[in-house]
């Protein structure tokens, strides 16, 4: 007959499995705030696809996120690109306080936000 200690370890490894999360579920993106004034997301978008170094080509004419054509969407989209490039090397998403962490997939049709663990 199992012991007392035998049934903890045995609810221990069963809530250890529960609360594992794989590794798509600690995914984070760093995407405009929406209470941020489009002149100060546009500073932040030069900012970030000039000094910064984010790879903007997406978000040009006939790329696959330059739709919708928004300030805030191509924001979106180079903030994310900035974060995952070089959050490694202890890069924030903050961009003056006009992006935030979301832990949702920003993706949408044929523009894919990476997401590097």
């Amino acid at each position: 007959m199992p012991s007392a200690l035998h049934w903890t370890l045995l609810a221990l490894c069963f809530v250890s499995l529960i609360l594992q999360k794989t590794d798509a579920q600690f995914r984070e993106w760093c995407i405009a705030d929406e209470q941020t004034p489009d002149d100060e997301l546009q500073k932040a978008l030069d900012w970030a696809c000039g000094k910064g170094g984010a790879d903007c080509s997406k978000i040009q004419v006939n790329q696959p996120c330059y739709l919708p054509n928004t300030i805030r969407d191509h924001a979106s989209y180079a903030f994310n690109n900035y974060y995952q490039k070089f959050k490694n090397k202890g890069a924030t998403c903050y961009f003056n306080s006009a992006a935030m962490i979301a832990d949702l997939d920003p993706s949408h049709h044929s523009c894919k936000f990476e997401s590097v663990p």
